[in-house]
């Protein structure tokens, strides 16, 4: 989905994104698109396997240029976390009940306020293939796991990253119906609006003989009011679906729009857009 836009305002805060032993130069790259797309802007490595840095990181990052300048690397686990105060490790896996297991949801809450406090916090993210060793979840105070099929609970890096950040970003919302941008507001149309579509419509289909039997046509126009005013039109709604009545009023299939309009239908309807 693209969306990126320099003018508006970069996020750049929270907690850091570690990745133990990352393997793939690709991968460290959408982690960073990941991050980038919710304001996350920290990453950390240990020992990336195919080396630092990686044009191919930069490559898979799609402009997320910022988070891959600032990566920072480390030589072991315990050397990227030794200057945070509150750490998560992410896992899939059942472990031994010695550390309290957290939702997406709660844990980010939690790194948001102590975030907020003035903590230094950050998220472990194992090795693409294996995650994370006992050992390493050990170095941190809590884990996190997410809510997926038992049966087939692997995630990516980068899926694993996103969901994290994801959860952070909403954490920092003022609500969870707020969204970063809203429609162009609209003028409601009026009830002149509205009737002047069903005299324009009634009148094309009656030229066509739509009302077959005058018995019935009271009938008929009182079902296509129904359906014309169940939605709440606007403006420019009304406009455009006059245009549409206006060209098939004007046009057929054997002369189409473009061809000079056909004898006697030369008229201009009201609300029925370019004539010809």
């Amino acid at each position: 989905m693209a969306g990126t836009n320099s003018e508006r305002e970069l996020l750049t805060e929270g907690p850091a994104i570690i990745l133990a032993y990352p393997q793939l130069g690709e991968n460290i790259g959408m982690v960073a698109r990941a991050m980038a797309n919710f304001g996350l802007s920290e990453l950390r490595l240990v020992n990336p396997r195919d080396g630092w840095p990686s044009e191919k990181a930069r490559s898979a990052a799609s402009r997320a240029d910022h988070v891959i300048d600032g990566a920072k690397l480390y030589g072991s686990l315990e050397q990227a976390i030794a200057d945070l105060n509150f750490v998560y490790a992410t896992t899939a896996r059942d472990r031994d009940g010695y550390k309290p297991v957290r939702s997406p949801i709660i844990a980010a809450r939690t790194l948001r306020q102590r975030f907020k406090s003035g903590e230094a916090v950050g998220i472990i993210f194992g090795r693409e293939r294996t995650g994370l060793t006992n050992e390493e979840v050990a170095l941190a105070d809590e884990i996190v796991t997410f809510p997926v099929n038992p049966a087939f609970a692997s995630l990516n890096l980068a899926q694993a990253v996103l969901l994290m950040s994801y959860e952070w970003m909403k954490t920092g919302m003022e609500s969870e119906e707020e969204t970063s941008f809203q429609a162009i507001p609209q003028r409601p149309a009026t009830k002149e609006h509205l009737q002047g579509l069903f005299e324009h419509l009634e009148d094309a289909l009656e030229a066509r003989n739509y009302f077959r039997s005058a018995d019935k046509k009271p009938k008929l126009v009182e079902n296509l009011r129904a359906v014309l005013t169940r939605p709440s039109f606007t403006e420019s709604e009304i406009q455009v679906l006059r245009g549409v009545i206006s060209s098939l009023d004007r046009f057929t299939r054997e002369n189409p729009r473009g061809s000079g309009a056909p004898a006697g239908r030369n008229r201009k309807v009201q609300g029925g857009g370019d004539n010809e």
